[in-house]
């Protein structure tokens, strides 16, 4: 009995002491400051420990892409609208994995198929007004293909419709019991994914068309606003911006938007002289273009008179008047467009993800770099539409019209018909 009563007290003991020292393990003060640190201390960039590491991947993958878009902005109109496609392709194949579970999947054979299918049908859709058969004419010369060609471009809004009909209804024949919650779910985000990609991409494909200036210039403002917001930032950056994006500083914003700025004020002057950037492409050939650069791009003196010194060399400035637009571009990219990240961050959060991809090292996915450009291109646009893009009909726009949407057989009755009411009108006169 006491040999017993020993060990009850022995192994008590034991129990308390490991409580004990459980509770002491707790209690520790450096763990408890290293909690607190992490949960309510800032995470800056200027805090960051690792930051010269990710600083060095972040500048290699941006050297690499700003090289890249420099070679197929050379290479001309069609490379950029293959490259506009090919980073749509990654965009949704990001946000199709957000959501995906493959435990429902394996009971759904060909169900991933199916949201590609809505995806390229939308595709079709978006880019088929882009072609005309003028478009088709530069492409081949053969009259077979010509004549298919132009037969699928007519009925093209049909032909999408269709295809959406049968991906609906192959939808409504998956359906299996115990995952229609989880097939909706998928039917409906595959729409907001196709709203999300396709309603800004077709700005930008707009843009490209109507001179390579008006996409160049508000994607190269985006990217030099992330890169001198992260800059400041990392140098600079001490007070918090948006709890959304818990590296984003004051700091940062401002020195990007101030860079931004002047940036668009410059680089309108050093785009807007070359012709392969301002005039607009009318067709699908690669060739170097000629055209009147109109008086957006034609260079007015200001005399600076009284506001320099007189020993001062330059009496007056060379300007182009789109320079006074660009200002606004970089208003909008350097105040509003940065809400696009903001906004794409609060949905990562809200999915517990930190990024969309891992596509681009230091970067994150495709989907992470294109948040802002969303929401620049489709500004850009309706910025060109609305104050830039001549709103009267002119001769050489008509005769543009009937050169695009008519056939030659079509061109000539015109033509037949508008002699008969000038001589008509000229009898009339006499």
């Amino acid at each position: 009995d006491q040999i017993a009563a020993m060990e009850r007290d022995t192994s008590s003991s034991d129990v308390s002491a490991s409580h004990v020292g459980r509770a002491r393990q707790r209690r520790r003060p450096t763990e408890a400051t290293a909690d607190g640190n992490r949960t309510n201390g800032p995470a800056l960039l200027v805090n960051d420990q690792n930051k010269y590491k990710s600083m060095l991947i972040r500048t290699y993958s941006t050297v690499w892409m700003i090289g890249g878009f420099v070679l197929i902005v050379y290479m001309g109109h069609l490379y950029i609208w293959a490259m506009v496609v090919v980073i749509q392709i990654f965009m949704a194949k990001e946000l199709f994995n957000l959501l995906r579970k493959s435990s429902e999947e394996k009971q759904l054979p060909g169900f991933r198929l199916l949201n590609w299918h809505f995806f390229f049908t939308a595709m079709l859709f978006t880019y088929g007004r882009f072609l005309s058969r003028q478009l088709v004419n530069t492409v081949t010369s053969d009259h077979l293909l010509y004549k298919v060609v132009s037969g699928l471009i007519k009925y093209q809004m049909f032909i999408c419709y269709f295809l959406y009909i049968a991906g609906f209804v192959w939808f409504i024949l998956t359906l299996k019991k115990k995952t229609y919650k989880y097939q909706f779910k998928q039917y409906a985000w595959t729409h907001m994914i196709l709203l999300t990609v396709f309603a800004q991409s077709s700005f930008t494909v707009a843009n490209i068309f109507e001179g390579m200036f008006w996409f160049l210039l508000p994607a190269s403002l985006i990217v030099i606003n992330d890169i001198a917001a992260y800059l400041f930032g990392f140098f600079l950056g001490r007070t918090p911006l948006i709890k959304l994006s818990p590296k984003k500083t004051w700091e940062g914003f401002i020195g990007a938007s101030v860079t931004t700025i002047i940036s668009a004020f410059v680089l309108a002057n050093v785009m807007g002289r070359f012709q392969w950037l301002t005039c607009p492409r009318k067709d699908l050939s690669t060739g170097w273009l000629r055209c009147d650069p109109g008086p957006m791009f034609k260079p007015e003196h200001y005399s600076l008179g009284e506001w320099v010194p007189k020993g001062f060399p330059w009496k007056e400035v060379v300007l182009l008047p789109v320079q006074w637009h660009a200002l606004a571009l970089g208003l909008f990219a350097s105040i509003i467009a940065p809400f696009g990240g903001f906004f794409a961050s609060g949905f990562k959060r809200a999915f517990k993800i930190k990024d969309f991809g891992d596509s681009i090292p230091g970067h994150g996915g495709i989907t992470d770099r294109m948040d802002c450009q969303m929401v620049m291109a489709v500004f850009a646009y309706i910025y060109h539409q609305s104050f830039i893009s001549p709103q009267n009909y002119s001769v050489e726009l008509i005769l543009e019209q009937i050169l695009r949407n008519l056939t030659f057989e079509e061109q000539k009755f015109l033509y037949q018909q508008l002699g008969e009411i000038y001589r008509e009108r000229q009898l009339m006169q006499s």
